[in-house]
């Protein structure tokens, strides 16, 4: 065998590995494309989730605030019904 034929060879077996290994890599990128892609989309969802979580928790912080302001009023109001017998 013939040292161009030896190069020959060489260079289509050096040339086939840097095919595939391109082929490899593009179909990679695509694939870490589509879980950046689906990780996006699944924080965007989890930041909703919690801005929703917030809102019930504003909700209920009123609503206790509500129910403590109107306890007092009727511990007032005790008090003088009590005072006025």
């Amino acid at each position: 065998m013939s040292t161009e034929t030896s190069l020959t060879i060489l260079v289509v077996i050096l040339s086939v590995t840097l095919a595939v290994a391109l082929i490899l890599a593009i179909v990679l990128l695509v694939k870490l494309i589509k879980v950046a892609d689906a990780l996006k989309r699944i924080t965007e969802k989890a930041e909703q989730i919690a801005d929703k979580a917030e809102s019930v928790a504003e909700f209920f912080e009123r609503g206790s605030a509500m129910a403590a302001i109107g306890q007092l009023v009727s511990n007032i109001a005790g008090v003088v019904n009590r005072k006025k017998k």
